[in-house]
């Protein structure tokens, strides 16, 4: 499983809409500018992540994109969603989809939402707060030969 280029692009940009948010308003250009995502993708996700509810506008002198909820109300998850839609890793987890060939007698498939929810709770268990924030350092763990 791999996130497409855009979702990553749109937690690049949220993460640093947290960092940047508290001091004022932000918009596309300056996202783009502060993360290296190209103008027009910015553009693009920074109207995603605004009709998904993630960011607010404000029209006018002073206006701009903030974060539309504390970064710490705001998840992996939810941004992975703003961009790609529900996290479905199978057909069969996928509410908009019904048909799998397998259908009739897969017994994974019962597992696949087991598997699915695990998936989205890790992405729901990281915050933008997180995000924001230097990664922490690796403990190395010597692996017994």
């Amino acid at each position: 499983m791999r996130l497409s280029s855009l979702a990553d692009y749109a937690i690049v940009l949220m993460s640093a809409a947290a960092r940047k948010c508290a001091a004022a308003p932000l918009n596309a250009t300056l996202l783009a500018a502060e993360t290296g995502v190209p103008l027009p993708t910015a553009q693009k996700l920074v109207s995603r992540l605004s009709a998904a509810g993630l960011l607010a506008s404000a029209r006018g002198t002073g206006g701009g994109f903030r974060l539309a909820r504390p970064a710490a109300a705001i998840s992996l998850a939810d941004i992975v969603e703003a961009v790609e839609g529900p996290i479905a890793l199978t057909t069969c987890v996928d509410d908009h989809r019904d048909y799998c060939a397998l259908d009739h007698h897969c017994t994974v498939k019962p597992h696949w939402s087991v598997v699915n929810k695990a998936v989205r709770s890790a992405l729901d268990s990281v915050t933008l707060v997180h995000l924001s924030q230097p990664a922490p350092e690796f403990v190395r763990v010597k692996v017994p030969a």
